[in-house]
């Protein structure tokens, strides 16, 4: 039977946190025999103990069910190292500095993958004294369209949602801007460096 949390997964994040069974059981209200069945499979934590072993293990409960704990080690904070979400339900935008559980209409989101831009999918960028003006020369229909346009500095991003229907052109302070994404929302995400792009 597919347990929502295993025994396994239970005694690994306890023993990485250095943890007996006697610890974690009074941190849980339980005794360590609970722990140790839980630990071999002979029992399972109550539903209403998933949130307080999580918080004992400083994790999400997502990361306690799913056993895949997300190791941040952007620490720098790098906004260059943006990641963006995409809801396929509604179309939610979700940054995130570092590794994340992003969940949206029940579903687990994974990182969009940055690609660099191809023939379908060009874009115009113009140096306005201390702005970059962007346009994205694209469909925008209702079926196919540039969902969001986002500019990124080391220390900053600015971002400017779009809508079917409507125009894909921006304004970004320019303020050490070193990556331009824009997001397809039929062909995925694309990155371009408006330097580069410029001194073409």
């Amino acid at each position: 039977m597919n347990q929502y949390v295993t025994g396994t997964v239970i005694k690994q994040l306890r023993e990485k946190n250095k943890m007996t069974q006697l610890q974690l059981a009074e941190k849980l209200g339980v005794s360590d025999k609970t722990v140790s069945k839980w630990e071999t499979a002979k029992g399972y934590p109550d539903i209403t103990l998933l949130e307080p072993i999580a918080e004992a293990f400083r994790i999400s409960v997502t990361e306690l069910i799913s056993g895949n704990t997300i190791h941040n080690e952007n620490i720098s904070a790098n906004m260059l190292r943006s990641k963006f979400y995409v809801c396929p339900i509604c179309g939610n935008v979700i940054h995130s500095m570092g590794e994340a559980a992003i969940h949206c209409h029940g579903i687990q989101l994974t990182p969009l993958e940055a690609e660099p831009i191809d023939e379908k999918h060009m874009i115009l960028i113009e140096r306005i004294e201390d702005e970059y003006y962007v346009r994205i020369d694209h469909s925008m229909t209702k079926e196919h369209y540039i969902s969001f346009v986002a500019a990124a500095s080391s220390d900053g991003i600015q971002m400017v949602k779009f809508y079917p229907e409507g125009s894909a052109e921006a304004r970004f302070k320019m303020n050490g801007v070193r990556k331009i994404f824009f997001y397809c929302n039929r062909d995925g995400l694309f990155t371009v460096d408006p330097v580069v792009k410029l001194n073409k």
